[in-house]
């Protein structure tokens, strides 16, 4: 089972998905404001966080895992929303198993293969001799990545048990299938709202076609002045539209 950070109770439970190296602490402000109107449950994904080590990281895997968590943690049913990574997870989710799910938001992805890769990430954190690093600062400087993708990485280094919070092994050699989508025959008629960065490349006008076999019922908007990271650049905006398609 996924490990789990909660807040808030009653209503139908919310479920997010982080994206590729975070884990659910990347979505505790938000979690804990929108826990106002019900449970907030954020999973850390197989291979991040606190979650088991698995040795594959496809999307058949991860939805069976989110399925798994909705079944046992949410009573059968929860809204969906998942983030890059998470997104795919949860769209998979939807398409499998449509009566898990009564609500979806995919922030900031479309259900299709990717032609770049996340290698260069695992490779900057090796580059960290997590033995001996005396810093978050050395450790950052140690990798040579640009301050963004530097913190956001940093915040999976666990400097008290001196290891990544990541499996760097498995994710690495599954990259094919984390930038790739799987052949799913099934389609979600539910609410779906595909909200993206306006900044952001990964969700273009071709894409439309594809989503909207899958989720006829898909709708798309935008938040302004955020590039992939949505939740990240525009906080604030990502809670009002997670609560206005949610109520």
């Amino acid at each position: 089972m996924l490990n789990v950070t909660r807040y808030g109770s009653g209503g139908l439970p919310l479920i997010i998905a982080h994206g590729l190296f975070g884990s659910g602490r990347n979505w505790g402000v938000i979690g804990k404001r929108l826990a106002d109107r019900g449970e907030v449950i954020l999973p850390d994904m197989r291979n991040h966080g606190d979650s088991p080590w698995a040795e594959s990281q496809g999307y058949d895997e991860m939805a069976a895992d989110l399925a798994e968590l909705i079944e046992a943690e949410a009573g059968g049913e929860a809204d969906l929303l998942g983030h890059s990574m998470g997104g795919k997870a949860a769209m998979v989710v939807a398409l499998t198993r449509p009566e898990l799910v009564r609500r979806l938001i995919v922030l900031d992805i479309a259900p299709v293969a990717y032609s770049h890769s996340q290698a260069h990430i695992i490779e900057a954190a090796r580059k960290v001799d997590v033995g001996s690093v005396s810093s978050r600062k050395e450790a950052e400087a140690a990798m040579g990545l640009d301050p963004a993708n530097a913190a956001f990485l940093l915040q999976s280094l666990d400097m008290k048990e001196r290891r990544w919070r990541l499996n760097l092994d498995v994710l690495e050699r599954e990259m094919e299938r984390v930038v790739g989508f799987p052949e799913v025959s099934g389609v979600f008629d539910g609410p779906v709202l595909f909200l993206s960065g306006s900044e952001s490349h990964y969700v273009q006008p071709e894409h439309r076609e594809r989503i909207k076999a899958l989720f006829p019922a898909a709708r798309f908007a935008k938040i302004p002045g955020a590039g992939h990271w949505v939740h990240a650049d525009r906080p604030r905006e990502v809670e009002a539209a997670v609560r206005a398609f949610l109520d």
